[in-house]
């Protein structure tokens, strides 16, 4: 007999994974979830979903949103954690990336770091600036 209990599942790696790599892609093209949503043809509610990998995105979805971020599909799947290594390519690899920079780069701070300083030119100021953030995450330990 099954039982139903409270506890709810918790989402795939691999849909976790998905739905950031949505996320960071829409949030580096300054698109909103509605407007995502909108392009293809759903609610805002369900792209929030797809993002936190509690809905799956199924293939041809997959599709709809690779063409709307303007990515090939492959993109949603680079630096997968815990890839198997088996001589596929960028889709077999395993990650170098560790889950809290994953993580960071797919949160609107992270974004919006990444953005600004990319648009720094000089390799001086950017240089202070990342000796500012280290004595203030220094500071921070203490």
């Amino acid at each position: 007999m099954l039982t139903r209990t409270s506890e709810r599942k918790q989402p795939e790696s691999v849909d976790v994974h998905v739905g950031r790599r949505i996320r960071m892609r829409r949030v580096w093209m300054d698109m909103t979830q509605a407007a995502l949503g909108e392009a293809i043809g759903v609610t805002f509610q369900q792209v929030q979903k797809y993002e936190k990998g509690t809905n799956r995105v199924g293939a041809s979805r997959l599709q709809q949103i690779a063409d709307v971020l303007e990515v090939p599909v492959s993109h949603f799947f680079e630096a997968l954690p815990g890839g198997a290594e088996n001589g596929a390519g960028v889709a077999g690899a395993r990650s170098v990336l560790n889950p809290e920079l994953t993580e960071f780069v797919s949160s609107d701070q992270g974004m919006a770091l990444i953005r600004s300083f990319s648009r720094i030119k000089d390799d001086k100021v950017r240089a202070r600036l990342i000796n500012l953030v280290k004595a203030l995450a220094e500071q921070d330990r203490s």
